[in-house]
């Protein structure tokens, strides 16, 4: 991120940085600029001396609005434009300590994972060379095996036969004749070698021994349950006392190459610098998505009868916002740099019946905007891979071209908006219904039908979906 004299790249001004979440996200502008320069922040802090760096908290956020207006997904594209582990979690599933549930820790020991697949994917793919060299090797030994070496009896071994040999290691092996076999070998492995990569012996059938990847032990039956206090993970450690189990399987050459590759790229992995480089990464680049947030609120702050567990769990969240140290498998993560951007739509509870540490944890507050007509219409065909390119893309497997017309598009936000407005409002996951309704005909008959070419027109739009829009009854059953 930053450049050997210290200075900032020009690669993630906060102007770039909403440019690039305006190709798949529609309006929001606020909510864009307060990420923005949050991510822009971290790469200035990085830029700086170590003792002032390390002093420079991250300013969390806290999105406010309804379901659907796009919170999670700006965090999500976030994330994915930084290289960054990103964790999405749902306030609700955690509970207060003691209780039956997930503990907030595993916050952390989630996103630590994700990093550690992060780093693990980064690593096999810079030692794909080496490994597929290993690989084809390994597989040549299988093709050509070679051939077993002759040893005659040694000193030793005669006193106790008499001083004789065996009338097979009186034989004394000419060494001219085993550098010519040995030459000779070499050139079958060479023409071997460079038929496999020319691709002649790809449908050939081999046995070979590969991992076997399935595991007998299992200490826990609940994901994160074998992961103790201290980090430990009892079907790890047990798994590295008991010996790796091979089995046999018979497949073409290409495949076998391909499991052959993947297994010496494992092996060429130095698993102490992944650990390593993973820690550091969630630490300093981690974003943690906190969803439902406002599930978790007492309203009005009062904190009786069985809503004294939801204020618990904002409780064991605060330390972790604040920062603190959290036990993986890996080592310790600090929890300080990590990004928490919160979300809820707040629709029963207000920001301010949020505990008053945790409030002041999440100082930047954003407020999304409900989806009007206009943003509708943008969501449906402007983003990359919008929902309308996405049917367009579907139906054309089927040698049909589907097309929208512009009122179309228009009528579907319009009635789209309608259903928000008067039912409960899930903002542009309304159209997915809506989307599903309106070609549910067209995508069951189009494989049988002989049209080039089929247009959505507002009238179609009309026909299809005002009476579910109407229809009171049908739509308690719908989105």
């Amino acid at each position: 991120m930053t450049t050997a004299n210290n200075q900032l790249t020009p690669e993630l001004t906060p102007a770039k940085i909403i440019e690039h979440l305006n190709r798949y996200i529609v309006g929001q502008d606020k909510a864009k600029r307060s990420v923005a320069i949050a991510l822009r922040n971290r790469i200035r802090r990085r830029a700086l001396p170590p003792e002032i760096s390390r002093e420079i908290m991250p300013k969390n956020i806290l999105m406010v609005g309804p379901t659907g207006v796009g919170k999670t997904e700006i965090a999500r594209r976030l994330a994915t434009l930084s290289n960054a582990p990103f964790v999405k979690v749902e306030a609700t599933k955690f509970t207060e300590v003691g209780y039956v549930g997930r503990d907030v820790e595993t916050i952390i020991r989630d996103l630590t994972e994700f990093a550690v697949s992060m780093v693990r994917k980064k690593m096999i793919e810079e030692v794909q060379k080496p490994a597929l060299e290993r690989a084809e090797q390994k597989l040549l030994d299988v093709l050509l095996p070679r051939p077993e070496k002759k040893f005659s009896m040694p000193d030793f071994m005669k006193a106790f036969t008499g001083g004789k040999d065996d009338e097979d290691d009186n034989k004394q092996e000419d060494p001219q004749e085993s550098a010519l076999e040995e030459e000779k070998n070499a050139r079958t492995r060479k023409r071997f070698l460079k038929m496999m990569r020319e691709g002649k012996l790809d449908t050939r059938e081999v046995e070979i021994e590969i991992n076997d990847s399935t595991s007998p032990i299992s200490v826990f039956g609940s994901p994160g349950m074998d992961i103790m206090g201290m980090g430990i993970n009892i079907n790890e450690m047990l798994g590295g006392i008991m010996p790796k189990k091979t089995k046999k399987r018979s497949m073409t050459v290409k495949e076998a190459l391909r499991i052959l590759q993947q297994e010496e790229a494992e092996k060429l992995i130095d698993s102490d610098a992944m650990a390593k480089e993973a820690l550091d990464l969630a630490q300093e680049d981690g974003i943690v998505f906190l969803d439902e947030i406002d599930k978790v609120v007492v309203k009005g702050g009062s904190s009786h009868g069985p809503d004294v567990s939801r204020e618990g769990v904002q409780r064991d969240l605060l330390p972790i916002v604040e920062g603190s140290v959290v036990q993986t498998r890996y080592g310790p993560v600090k929890t300080d740099h990590i990004l928490f951007i919160a979300a809820g739509a707040f629709s029963g509870v207000k920001p301010s019946d949020l505990i008053p540490e945790l409030q002041g944890r999440f100082p930047i507050r954003v407020e999304l905007e409900p989806l009007s007509i206009e943003h509708l219409q943008q969501i449906l065909t402007e983003p990359e891979n919008s929902l309308i390119r996405q049917y367009e893309a579907l139906i054309s497997t089927e040698g049909t071209e589907l097309t929208f017309t512009e009122e179309a598009t228009q009528e579907i936000a319009r009635l789209a908006h309608k259903m928000n407005s008067e039912m409960e409002d899930i903002g542009a996951r309304r159209l997915h219904t809506m989307m599903e309704q309106l070609l549910e005909e067209i995508s069951f008959n189009v494989s049988d039908m002989d049209e080039e070419k089929i247009e959505i027109t507002a009238e179609m739009v009309k026909e299809k979906l005002c009476g579910l829009v109407e229809n009171r009854d049908i739509r308690r059953y719908l989105l």
